[in-house]
């Protein structure tokens, strides 16, 4: 069994900042998750560390019910409100347990999705839980931003974002450790998760990219809401410092960019399909 690396407290305080402050995933991954699977609007998802939804609402058009499950209750009001406003209350449904505790009448899946969820949790314990409620021919689902990747600066019709600068000030408030919650994280997130998944029982995996590199303007809010929304730099690990490390950080973004106006380009998403080993998708 791996150890849990996430808490309860991983992301406090930044659900309000999540959906804005985070980068879209690649504009073909619903597509190109439809056709690698044969996704018609059946079936049912469920997504492990659904956050706000960002994952769930996104391909809810390709199942009959999605059941989002996150332990952070902020993260799923943001989730219900941004189910509501795209007319989706009735398709999704969310519940606030760890990946560790699902309910007993969560009930069976075609899909299980892993959005850059997966290496908080007790991975090996987790893996093996969720082969349990996928259906014969399930497919286990990771996504994440494609890492290692360097997105050229070159060409954008603007300054980009200051990530290196920003990471620095947060070094200076937090400490040069890795803070995750209550943890500290020496090494980072582990790594790994090939192993454990093959070890639970999962064929494969077969590896899809799906481009970006769209360029995308981002404002300083946007910017202070990506980081207020990473699991390192949470507005709780401020504690009473967090308006002046905000100060801080607005100061330099002046300093590079007068208007406020920033540009990056979207990051390509790297999904890894996991197969039950049997069924149609083994």
């Amino acid at each position: 069994m791996t150890e849990r690396l996430g808490d309860d407290h991983l992301f406090a305080g930044a659900a309000p900042y999540y959906r804005r402050g985070r980068l879209p995933y690649a504009p073909g991954l619903t597509a190109a998750l439809a056709e690698a699977l044969g996704l018609d609007g059946r079936g049912r998802l469920l997504d492990m560390g659904c956050g706000p939804g960002t994952l769930a609402l996104e391909l809810a058009e390709l199942f009959a019910e999605v059941v989002g499950v996150d332990p952070d209750a902020g993260m799923l009001t943001e989730a219900t409100r941004e189910a509501a406003a795209r007319g989706l209350t009735g398709r999704v449904r969310w519940v606030r347990a760890r990946a560790e505790q699902l309910p007993h009448d969560i009930g069976t899946f075609t899909v299980a999705a892993f959005a850059q969820s997966f290496h908080w949790m007790d991975r090996a314990a987790v893996a093996a839980a969720t082969r349990e409620l996928l259906r014969p021919g399930g497919v286990l689902v990771h996504v994440s931003d494609l890492k290692p990747e360097t997105r050229s600066a070159a060409g954008l019709p603007g300054p980009p974002v200051p990530r290196d600068r920003i990471a620095e000030l947060v070094a200076r408030y937090l400490g040069p450790v890795r803070r995750a919650g209550r943890k500290l994280l020496p090494q980072g997130t582990p790594g790994g998760e090939r192993e454990i998944l093959a070890a639970a029982g999962y064929s494969g995996p077969r590896r899809l990219v799906v481009p970006g590199g769209e360029v995308l303007e981002r404002s300083a809010d946007d910017v202070m809401a990506g980081v207020f929304s990473l699991s390192y730099s949470a507005p709780h690990l401020f504690g009473p410092r967090l308006g002046s490390f905000e100060a801080e950080s607005r100061a330099l973004l002046r300093e590079v960019s007068g208007p406020g106006v920033f540009h990056e380009r979207q990051p390509d998403t790297e999904v890894f399909l996991w197969g039950t080993g049997v069924g149609p998708e083994a």
